[in-house]
């Protein structure tokens, strides 16, 4: 099969993959869309540390059903279909208490196994979701990130009426932002880039510039308490710090954003106690699909709207592209060509 292959970081070419057949409990999917996403960015970087090459990207992946393997039902050729890339091994403690994003032994599509920048993708058939009529395989792409969202929210509890401060508006804050309003929550959108500001005001969310005068902005915007909810989606480590002066006593923390390994956050020791709030993470998502996929599909989430589609082939300009000029895409689709 044609697949865009990372060879070595800063090397992408577009060439032979071997295609591989389903076995028993296994679906080939046809792949028409696939998104690119940081994380593949990282493995064309070279800054990720679990990546071997040559390896082929994409984990948000949508495309129809071309083959099945024994045991395999409700699962037919020609099914349009999202695939969740993240596969457990079902037996270690995170995956027997239903956390399987967190599985000890984590195989990832696109990262330890083939991805989606390929003319086909295999995957267990429990990790293929169909797509709700009417949703385009473009759109239906962003089931992933936007499944990252449902889970961040699921984690922070948030609720209609509540204010969400989102630290960080990329992708996933974004996924985050319409999540969350979705759910009738009031969201500010804060972030250093303003083309990223501009484009969660367009989502509906207000906005605030990043950086010194945040806290006190925000403050103001609260009467002084804090925002009840602040969910941090940038992987720098002061953000995260400083997600305790901006939330509320009482009030919860989700931690989204990847730092780097062995990075540190320290928090004042004294907040723990003196504002009683709750920080928890979020990884990546688990049993998010069906909410994400229907949330697309019934027009909630309109930041497909905004992204960029190009060839699949085309694969080796897009990333290099993205490396030299990070902000000259804010969201890139590759859709497969004939």
């Amino acid at each position: 099969m044609r697949a865009a292959i990372i060879n070595a970081p800063h090397q992408m070419q577009v060439g032979a993959w071997e295609t591989p057949m389903p076995g028993a409990g296994e679906v080939l999917v046809s792949v028409e869309a696939a998104g690119v996403c940081a994380g593949d960015m990282y493995i064309y970087l070279g800054k990720n540390p679990y990546a071997s090459y040559p390896q082929i990207g994409g984990h948000e992946i949508a495309g129809v059903v071309s083959e099945v393997g024994e045991g395999v039902e409700g699962l037919d050729r020609g099914m349009p279909v999202v695939v969740e890339p993240f596969i457990g091994c079902g037996t270690c403690y995170p995956c027997r208490i239903g956390k399987t994003n967190c599985c000890a032994q984590l195989s990832i599509i696109g990262v330890h196994r083939a991805g989606g920048f390929a003319e086909f993708v295999l995957a267990p058939a429990r990790n293929v979701h169909r797509v709700p009529p009417g949703l385009s395989l473009p759109f239906a792409s962003f089931a992933e990130p936007v499944a990252i969202g449902v889970q961040a929210c699921r984690r922070g509890e948030i609720s209609a009426g509540e204010l969400v401060l989102v630290v960080g508006a990329g992708p996933i804050g974004l996924a985050v932002t319409e999540v969350a309003r979705a759910r009738g929550a009031h969201v500010i959108a804060t972030d250093i880039m303003p083309s990223r500001l501009e484009t969660a005001r367009s989502l509906g969310a207000e906005t605030l510039p990043a950086g010194e005068g945040l806290l006190t902005a925000v403050m103001e915007h609260t009467d002084g308490e804090g925002a009840p909810v602040v969910v941090e989606a940038t992987g720098n480590t002061k953000a995260m710090e400083q997600t305790v002066d901006l939330v509320a006593a009482g009030g919860r923390i989700v931690i989204l954003g990847l730092a780097r390994q062995g990075d540190k956050v320290s928090f004042p020791a004294l907040d723990w106690t003196r504002k009683e709030m709750t920080v928890v993470g979020s990884r990546a998502s688990v049993n998010c699909f069906p909410e994400s996929l229907q949330l697309l599909a019934d027009g909630k989430i309109t930041y497909p709207r905004v992204a960029s589609e190009f060839p699949m082939w085309t694969a080796p300009d897009v990333f290099a592209q993205l490396a030299s000029k990070p902000e000259s895409v804010h969201k890139a689709v590759l859709v497969r060509d004939a």
